[in-house]
């Protein structure tokens, strides 16, 4: 039982992160969603289509996140997803806040 506590929590923390994540390349440039599955993946996170999607179209509808579709050189359209003004405030907070907390976890 202990276990499975504990991985719950420690998946609550994990998905923050990532929404933080998404929110910190989404301010830099917009991008799609197979990149960021591949940028997770290169910081350790282990993640799939069946997790970024959702979390993607929710940050969406809350208004975090914008999408345009841009037709690649290929011919194939991707969706990219950019921040909106909402998502730059929150994103704002989040860091502050993430920087207090990792100055208090060490003391």
């Amino acid at each position: 039982m202990e276990k499975k506590v504990q991985q719950k929590y420690l998946r609550k923390i994990f998905l923050g992160f990532i929404n933080i994540h998404i929110l910190r390349h989404a301010n830099k440039k917009p991008f799609f969603g197979s990149w960021l599955m591949e940028h997770l993946e290169k910081h350790g996170y282990k993640v799939s289509p069946g997790m970024v999607y959702p979390m993607l179209h929710k940050m969406e509808e809350e208004g975090v996140l914008k999408t345009e579709k841009i037709k690649e050189d290929d011919g194939k359209i991707r969706i990219y997803y950019g921040i909106t003004e909402t998502g730059k405030k929150i994103l704002e907070e989040a860091e502050k806040q993430v920087i207090e907390l990792s100055k208090n976890l060490k003391k």
